[in-house]
């Protein structure tokens, strides 16, 4: 695929055309990373930022913000997604490859569909790491959130696609 599916031949926006495509079982895996000081990590775990349970309202706020991403990305299709899950795992220096203390963000979502639902599952990790930093902004403001990106992919017309395979 060397075209931009979502530019008609004027160079101008469009929203693509899916009405005729076939309906297919489709999934998408997503991953964030939320770096920030150690003892701001530590009060996550323990569970004492003033403002509650951040793990918790970080896994909501991702499945919410997964179903209003056709709200923010203008050339999405509204899906109604039929699989949302949201893994939030802690990360010390000595468990991360770079060393970074933080919380790793990894969401799976599914739909039967015509099309993706690949921008939904990038939208849940990157609403998840917001809300974590919005959580505890008020100790850390330091805090850095990298490395979102697609890992893997499967259904549709592309078939099934994973990040370095």
């Amino acid at each position: 695929m060397n075209e931009l599916t979502h530019i008609n031949s004027k160079g101008e926006a469009r929203m693509v055309d899916v009405g005729q495509k076939d309906e297919t079982s489709r999934q998408a895996i997503a991953e964030g990373f939320i770096c920030m000081q150690p003892k701001t990590l530590a009060m996550i775990v323990e569970g004492s930022a003033a403002k509650g349970d951040v793990l918790a309202c970080a896994r909501i706020a991702a499945i919410m913000g997964s179903k209003r991403t056709a709200d923010l990305i203008p050339m999405c299709h509204p899906l109604n997604i039929t699989q949302s899950s949201v893994e939030l795992t802690p990360y010390a220096p000595s468990e991360h490859p770079d060393g970074l203390v933080g919380i790793h963000v990894e969401a799976t979502l599914g739909v039967s569909g015509k099309t993706g639902i690949e921008m939904e599952a990038l939208t849940a990790v990157s609403v998840a790491c917001l809300t974590i930093y919005d959580m505890c902004k008020a100790v850390d403001r330091g805090m850095e959130i990298g490395t979102i990106r697609l890992t893997h992919k499967e259904g549709g017309k592309s078939g099934t696609w994973s990040r370095g395979g």
